[in-house]
């Protein structure tokens, strides 16, 4: 479902389920503006503001139990300021103008990276989970990509 005029309108995208997976604002074949995405069960994952098709503005992420996951600001879909919450919805981390300690953990409340961010990207030292938030590496990383020695 779609309404558009002049390049700008609201549209509601689906699966192939039928589904809801995204509802909000366009602009010239973009995300542009307030919307909401759905995760592939039509549960609430994101609800905020976009700018040429990415996260870019205030905006709430959920994790599938409804509970806040992250809340704050992006910058060019980058956390960038704000708060994280863990699966039962405690303060876990805050990040300010890109930097601090962050975790981040995957839609079901798995625990998938721990380590320092600067610029809103992994960087120094960090640490990766498995799927049972088991460490599975202890790694450096350079601007958000691993550094292999």
């Amino acid at each position: 479902e779609f309404k558009i005029k002049d390049g700008k309108g609201n549209i509601k995208e689906y699966n192939y389920d039928g589904i809801l997976e995204f509802e909000g604002e366009y602009l010239y074949g973009k995300k542009s503006g307030k919307g909401k995405e759905y995760n592939i069960n039509g549960i609430l994952e994101f609800e905020g503001e976009y700018l040429n098709g990415i996260k870019n503005g205030k905006g709430i992420e959920y994790n599938y139990n409804g509970k806040l996951k992250f809340e704050g600001e992006y910058i060019k879909g980058i956390k960038w300021n704000g708060i994280g919450y863990d699966i039962n919805g405690n303060i876990e981390f805050k990040i300010k103008d890109g930097k601090g300690y962050i975790k981040e953990y995957g839609f079901d409340g798995e625990l998938e990276f721990e380590g320092e961010y600067l610029d809103g990207k992994r960087n120094i030292k960090g640490k990766e989970y498995n799927y049972d938030s088991e460490l599975e590496f202890w790694k450096e990383y350079l601007n958000g990509r691993k550094i292999f020695k």
